[in-house]
């Protein structure tokens, strides 16, 4: 700093001003600096000039997959919602393992983040470490949430209920009552969607069946997983002219694949099918599968924005600001396209 104040001829107060802020110079200043600085090589250490502030502008996201497009679509909007914030997010993946997220928590912790905002797995070693981040720095979760643990903490995500309860009217109201391909039991959405369509089938008059994931083992990659169940009950015959509500995209990928291994979906169409798939989030490439997908669409871009706005309040609190954590939940829309 001293010797690039000295290379550009003003004091180093005034250099380190500029780079704080640019507009706390004056517009001369700020000029010449501007224009210096084309000129050399010298690019600022952004942790090191946030050492001595009480604010150092980062937010730290966890995410369970960074190959999952809906973690993807949502990092995107948190990302540009930050920057219009003025935050610079640091991310970190828990890869599906609850140690690597308590990891990853810890990890963040010690990067002195503003706040944080975390899609969580729902494990207890997860738990625990959002319990020891929460007490130190603003902590949002987006998405998901731990089901027995860190109760006092804001959330963000899908009201699942009203998501599920669009599909399964539509479903009852146009064929066969769907059967449950369900999540594997991994974070608080496998739960709140399964219970769900327990409420919304009984309410209808219809019994619940859930698809038994017999002999498959949990596993986030929800597509293998998806297709293995189903490949083993249409290989004996089960479901090959039912009604399936998967409970993400993913499964339903799977889902799809098995019955086209075994030629449910004549043509790719819906029309000659006796065998119905809808699927929960709306995935981007869930409209250029075989068939289509129908499905409910997440508003991911209202989780991402009201996600940044929360944390950004909790981190700037106002004098009159509500203290009392809260739950945001978001509607999602049903997609109606040629599998279901």
């Amino acid at each position: 700093m001293k010797e690039l104040s000295t290379a550009i001829g003003v004091s180093r107060p005034t250099l380190s001003r500029f780079f704080q802020d640019p507009e706390s110079v004056s517009a001369v200043s700020r000029k010449k600096i501007q224009q210096a600085l084309e000129t050399v090589d010298y690019v600022p250490n952004f942790f090191f000039t946030r050492l001595n502030r009480k604010s150092t502008g980062v937010i730290g996201v966890i995410l369970p997959h960074f190959n999952d497009p809906f973690f993807t679509s949502l990092l995107d909007v948190i990302e540009l919602e930050a920057i219009k914030a003025g935050f610079t997010i640091i991310t970190q993946g828990s890869h599906g393992d609850p140690e690597l997220e308590a990891r990853a928590a810890e990890k963040v912790l010690s990067m002195s983040p503003d706040g944080v905002l975390v899609a969580p797995l729902g494990g207890r070693e997860g738990g625990d470490a959002f319990e020891r981040l929460a007490r130190k720095v603003p902590l949002v979760f987006v998405d998901s949430r731990p089901a027995d643990t860190t109760t006092g903490i804001d959330f963000v995500g899908t009201d699942n209920a009203q998501s599920i309860g669009v599909i399964v009217n539509y479903l009852c109201r146009t064929g066969a009552p769907p059967a449950l391909l369900g999540m594997p039991k991994l974070n608080s959405n496998s739960y709140e969607r399964e219970t769900a369509y327990i409420e919304r089938m009984e309410a209808l008059g219809h019994e619940p069946l859930l698809i038994d994931p017999s002999g498959v083992a949990p596993d986030w990659r929800f597509e293998e997983y998806g297709f293995n169940i189903m490949e083993a009950h249409f290989s004996r015959g089960r479901f090959d002219d039912s009604t399936i509500l998967c409970a993400n995209d993913r499964l339903a990928f799977g889902a799809l694949r098995a019955a086209n291994n075994h030629g449910l979906f004549p043509g790719g169409g819906k029309s000659s099918a006796a065998i119905r798939i809808a699927g929960h989030d709306d995935n981007p490439v869930s409209r250029f599968m075989t068939p289509s997908l129908t499905t409910m669409a997440q508003d991911v871009e209202s989780l991402g924005r009201a996600a940044i706005h929360k944390l950004s309040t909790l981190i700037d609190p106002k004098p009159d600001a509500e203290e009392t954590p809260g739950i945001q939940l978001f509607d999602a829309a049903l997609r109606l396209r040629d599998s279901a």
